[in-house]
């Protein structure tokens, strides 16, 4: 179905860009806050329970951050630009048609992931230097949150399918509640709050999946409302390959995206692996204020996708390309001063998490040395958000080889010369300058459609 003539003209496409912006981000932007607020609790709790379970974590947490990478970033990315140029074009029945498609998807997908984690759990921690206690501790909260991969394989992809309609407020709020379900049950469960048992790393994990298939209900039901823009129809829809691949030619090259990304993590965890457990412990610390980046520019560049998108499929390139742009120095600016923060307060932040010295003065130095080049890799994630909105992702995704291949030949170096823990930091700083503005230039010279689809 087409829009007619006389349909009222779209904000996404007409509104002043900053604007639309701001008002599109703010609310996925207090949804993923709250998100990565839920990883700095779980630290606590896991910081509660002792240095062998923090370096547990650590060993966990880049496959944690590829499931969400992957779910919500980049396949999730793949749902939302297909969908929003369907209706930039006008072509409604085709948006539903892509939403049936989705979840398929997001099944396959979820109990991929679950089958792949339990057959090959140990072998990948023991491959990063887990070992003893820290490796047991990391197969207990592994085993648990990616059995329940099909629940958050779901949430995220029913999320990204209400966002490529133009709606950021259903899915923030929803992802609220996830959170605060959460940091609430997985507080609980995991420390034995109240007249709850202690089952530590068990029950921190089981909040989690807990947590995200309550959301994956709430976003199943809305979209089966009929307040949605879309309604999610769940049979009499024919699968066709294009459908498939008008998702997947996004979503499965950003999902090399992310796993380029994460393996660059599982290199540096394997290198710093090398100094021992406090120095692993302090290292995941650190991190866990690069993890705060990804709610804030994860949420202007959401916004892009759609913005993006409607432009694209309305035949407005150009200004697809300028929000682009707007996007991208929001996200440079807001990370900067992250990483800013980090930089000036090093201490303050690992503090939180710990007192052990060893552990502080790894996480410091981490912190000196990576802080200041955040600014260039919230800048290259967001521009990679708004490729995805032109179904143009190839640039970015070579952009994510070059930081790769700078970590890998810099890492080999490193330990071939048996250089300090420091220049393992530096080496991820550099890194992130390189992506930043690798993916800057790509956006450049690409190319984006001026037809409508």
């Amino acid at each position: 179905m087409t829009l007619s003539a006389t349909a009222p003209v779209n904000p996404i496409v007409s509104a002043p860009l900053l604007a639309t912006i701001v008002r599109l981000s703010l609310p996925n932007m207090l949804a993923m806050v709250a998100t990565a607020s839920v990883a700095v609790a779980e630290t606590v709790y896991v910081g509660l329970i002792g240095t062998a379970a923090l370096a547990g974590m650590a060993l966990v947490f880049p496959m944690v951050m590829l499931q969400q990478m992957m779910s919500a970033g980049a396949m999730g990315g793949g749902v939302s630009s297909a969908i929003s140029r369907a209706l930039g074009a006008g072509d409604e029945a085709r948006a539903r048609s892509l939403a049936f498609h989705t979840v398929v998807i997001a099944l396959a997908l979820g109990l991929a992931v679950t089958v792949i984690l339990f057959v090959f759990g140990r072998p990948i921690y023991s491959a990063l230097g887990g070992h003893g206690e820290a490796l047991e501790q990391a197969l207990i909260y592994s085993n648990v949150v990616f059995l329940g991969a099909l629940a958050i394989w779901l949430c995220n992809l029913l999320a990204s399918i209400v966002r490529g309609a133009g709606n950021m407020r259903v899915p923030s709020t929803t992802l609220l509640a996830v959170a605060g379900l959460q940091v609430a049950i997985g507080g609980g469960l995991g420390l034995g709050l109240g007249p709850l048992p202690r089952l530590g790393m068990f029950g921190i994990a089981l909040g989690q999946v807990i947590a995200y298939a309550v959301g994956a209900f709430i976003l199943f039901r809305f979209l089966r409302s009929g307040a949605c823009r879309i309604v999610l129809p769940v049979s009499g829809i024919r699968l066709r390959g294009d459908h498939f691949a008008d998702i997947l030619k996004v979503g499965a090259l950003a999902c090399l995206s992310s796993f380029q990304s994460v393996l660059t993590v599982l290199i540096l965890t394997r290198l710093v692996a090398r100094f021992g457990h406090e120095a692993l412990a302090g290292y995941g610390i650190g991190t866990r204020l690069e993890f705060m980046l990804i709610p804030f520019t994860f949420a202007v560049g959401v916004s892009m996708v759609p913005m993006v998108g409607m432009a694209i499929g309305a035949g407005k390139p150009e200004r697809a390309r300028r929000a682009a742009w707007t996007g991208g120095m929001l996200a440079f600016a807001i990370t900067a001063t992250i990483g800013l923060v980090g930089w000036l307060l090093p201490t303050a932040w690992a503090s939180l998490f710990t007192d052990n010295p060893q552990v502080l003065a790894a996480a410091r130095t981490y912190l000196v040395w990576a802080g200041p080049s955040y600014g260039f890799y919230g800048l290259g994630l967001c521009l990679y958000f708004a490729a995805q909105g032109a179904g143009r992702v190839l640039g970015p995704v070579l952009a994510g080889s070059a930081r790769l291949a700078v970590v890998a030949l810099g890492g080999w170096w490193l330990v071939a010369t048996d250089q300090p823990q420091w220049m393992m930091f530096a080496l991820i700083a550099a890194s992130m300058v390189v992506y930043g503005l690798s993916t800057a230039y790509a956006i450049h010279i690409t190319r984006w459609g001026g037809r409508p689809a």
